[in-house]
């Protein structure tokens, strides 16, 4: 949910604080589920954990970084 809020502030406005909101939710995806017991994760357990935190972090760190690399146009 926090991904499309992002999505939809990305194109109807700012991009980059689109970008870092959806930055943000996927943070705490990977938080959650860190958190999340074995027993309780579902289909989510069909890879490991730590994968699961390490892509989600890996792909908000990396939003997060084009949203500052990018320079301003005009």
């Amino acid at each position: 949910m926090v991904v499309g809020i992002g999505l939809v502030v990305a194109g109807a406005s700012d991009w980059r604080v689109g970008l870092r909101i959806m930055s943000g939710g996927l943070a705490a995806a990977a938080l959650l589920r860190l958190g999340l017991p074995e027993k309780d994760a579902g289909m989510l357990a069909v890879r490991h954990r730590l994968l699961d935190v390490g892509i989600l972090l890996a792909v908000a760190i990396g939003l997060v970084l084009l949203a500052g690399s990018i320079p301003e146009q005009g």
